[in-house]
């Protein structure tokens, strides 16, 4: 059940962050279909970081003094770099949409189809080869945080919920459940976010009240950049090895049906993104996971295809869309270009 637990984490963490990022986004009246592209470039400015820290020999100074403390700062920055510049490869949809008045959803495709062609060219420039890995070691021996690093005892028993959540984990689930935490009350308990949530819905009436719709509308791409950019940094260290290959799995496009399925409100989002972790976690996991506790009878010798298990996230996004997508509601000015004349 602790195993269960983690990994559910693992994959949901990174849909949950990603779909506020699109709420942040279609909540100021800018559909965002890039999260996958931005994602993609997250994951590749994130893990391009880390190499030049490796290289500089910080990290093996931090793991010969056994400074785990510092290792996980590093880690902290990176991902500060991952969410900046998806917040800087987010300013082209931003540019598009709202200077220029483009098809959001064709915008948004452009960039999914420019990222993973950027990202495979530039891979292929710096390690000839088609994907980026660190200069030594992995993700788990520089950034998993084990109960032994907390005092704890190597054999020492700290229960279920000990193990699920303390040993073996990464920083970085819980600084983006805070990250989540803050983000959704920004938007919900502050000016800013109500004047954030106006511009989405009657962006006219927003603009009659002094409010600038345009400023709004770039902060509103900015976050979301910035918090696709760290979702796609964090897939790649929690799932990835902190690796980059112009790819994410699809995360980007699940967390846009995740956004859906939640109503374009956090606590759905996050109730949500539980749900497709879970799913995920039996789909990459499904060999290992022991349905009675005696370690031999696992989910892959019940008969089923693994094809089958692996089908799981997806069908069961088609599935939730089916029966939720015609109740929810989308914010009234999403994809609209703002237009000073209209009233």
């Amino acid at each position: 059940m602790a195993f269960l637990i983690r990994q559910t984490l693992i994959y949901a963490i990174p849909l949950m962050i990603v779909a506020l990022a699109g709420i942040f986004s279609e909540r100021s009246g800018t559909v965002n279909l890039a999260l996958e592209g931005i994602m993609i470039f997250g994951a590749f400015s994130g893990v391009v970081f880390v190499r030049i820290m490796q290289g500089a020999g910080w990290f093996a100074a931090a793991k010969a003094d056994d400074n785990w403390m510092k290792l996980q700062g590093y880690l902290m920055l990176a991902m500060l770099v991952a969410a900046a510049l998806g917040s800087i490869f987010s300013l082209l949809l931003a540019f598009a949409a709202i200077n220029l008045k483009a098809d959001q959803t064709i915008g948004g495709t452009a960039l999914n189809m420019l990222a993973p062609a950027l990202v495979l060219f530039l891979v292929r420039l710096m390690s000839k080869q088609n994907t980026l890995l660190l200069l030594s070691g992995d993700s788990a021996s520089w950034f998993l945080i084990k109960k032994s690093m907390l005092g704890f005892g190597k054999n020492q028993d700290i229960g279920m919920l000990g193990e699920a959540f303390l040993n073996k984990v990464y920083l970085t689930t819980y600084v983006c459940i805070i990250i989540f935490v803050i983000l959704s009350v920004l938007m919900y308990r502050t000016r800013f976010g109500l004047r954030l949530r106006a511009c989405g819905e009657n962006p006219q009436a927003a603009a009659s009240l002094g409010i600038n719709v345009i400023k709004m509308r770039y902060a509103g791409v900015l976050i979301s950049g910035a918090l696709a950019g760290m979702g796609g940094f964090v897939f790649a260290v929690t799932t990835a090895n902190c690796s980059a290959n112009g790819d994410v799995a699809g995360f980007g496009f699940l967390a846009l049906a995740v956004m859906i399925f939640g109503n374009w409100k956090p606590l759905n989002v996050a109730g949500g993104a539980l749900l497709f972790g879970l799913f995920k976690c039996i789909a990459a996991a499904y060999s290992t996971l022991d349905i009675n506790g005696d370690g031999i009878y696992t989910l892959a010798n019940i008969g089923i295809s693994s094809n089958v298990y692996r089908l799981l996230p997806y069908l069961i996004t088609l599935l939730v869309l089916m029966f939720t997508s015609k109740k929810s509601r989308a914010p009234k000015a999403e994809g609209i270009p703002y237009d000073k004349g209209m009233r």
